[in-house]
């Protein structure tokens, strides 16, 4: 008999959405997908042309929609881990449909293709590796598996566009906030000597790890670390402090503004601090911070209620 699995969604309020992920995560459900209608449907209508037919049974039921969804066998055991992984969210009705291994594993990977970025980089799910890359692109390989950082969101793809434009040859680089690697790897792949992410899950190594052998891309390049670079003085000195000509922080504002006063520590005298991540009515909050801090914004460039800045000395 064929291997079955329970695809379980959980419709969840946007207000509630990251604490019910929390929640889920610290119970040990790790495999997450999060659905929301307005990312989709960005997503859909900017890659409409790489999509060899549009699924409108599926932009129906994503209509006002923000859900959870994850797997679990369809067994005696799999019932033990439902309970386990949704105890305290009782207030939560779960929807559970049975699919067969091959569908659970494959049928999701229809929704993702190459990605074009700004004018070079090209993203490009792992198994669609071999398919011809753009000429004058440079190939980015992702397995987007069941996690973020795919590069479909505004705020990775505001980042990249500034990345190419600022970024030299041999340049070093660090992320803040690295998550699945994504732009240290970029820049590495763009001709970055040397890269360095930082991130507070110390799950993010793991996942930028993978996503850098995918690009041929080792630890001799490629280094990450976990941590919190605002308060662990130990770990701020690991990063090469006046050294790196391109500081990355694609977070949130909450956490660009306080890093605004560490990055210039941080980066070569030439260095320019790109910032993304900075929703729609905080982008004057993350100016002020960068402008007190000595940074004079280069370029602002805002997509969908994002907003992303290139930060360079005041003088420079």
């Amino acid at each position: 008999m064929d291997d079955r699995w329970l695809e379980v969604t959980l419709p969840v309020p946007a207000d509630r959405l990251e604490r019910v992920c929390d929640i889920l995560t610290a119970n040990g459900m790790t495999g997450l997908v999060v659905e929301e209608e307005g990312d989709f449907l960005r997503f859909l209508e900017q890659n409409r042309q790489y999509w060899d037919y549009v699924d409108e049974g599926l932009a129906a039921r994503m209509k006002g929609a923000s859900r959870v969804k994850f797997y679990v066998p369809d067994s005696e055991e799999g019932q033990k881990q439902l309970r386990q992984y949704l105890a305290g969210l009782e207030d939560h009705e779960p929807q559970t449909v049975s699919l067969r291994e091959e569908d659970w594993a494959t049928s999701w990977q229809k929704y993702y293709q190459p990605i074009p970025v700004g004018n070079r980089v090209y993203i490009v799910p792992d198994w669609l590796r071999g398919q011809t890359v753009p000429e004058g692109r440079v190939p980015l390989y992702l397995n987007p598996g069941l996690t973020f950082g795919t590069g479909s969101h505004p705020t990775t793809q505001l980042c990249l566009e500034l990345l190419e434009e600022v970024l030299r040859p041999g340049d070093r680089v660090l992320d803040l906030g690295c998550g699945s690697g994504i732009l240290a790897i970029a820049a590495l792949a763009l001709g970055a000597s040397r890269a360095v992410g930082v991130d507070i899950d110390p799950k993010a190594a793991d996942v930028a790890f993978e996503n850098a052998a995918l690009n041929g891309i080792g630890p001799d390049r490629l280094a990450v670390y976990a941590g919190d670079v605002l308060s662990d003085k130990k770990l701020g000195a690991r990063l090469r402090p006046g050294e790196n000509r391109v500081v990355l922080a694609n977070i949130v504002a909450d956490v660009i503004i306080p890093l605004s006063g560490k990055a210039g520590e941080l980066m070569a005298p030439d260095g320019v601090f790109l910032t993304s991540g900075i929703i729609d009515g905080r982008q004057d909050e993350v100016k002020a911070a960068l402008e007190q801090n000595g940074f004079a914004v280069a370029r602002h460039l805002e997509r969908n209620g994002w907003h992303a800045m290139e930060a360079r000395r005041s003088g420079q």
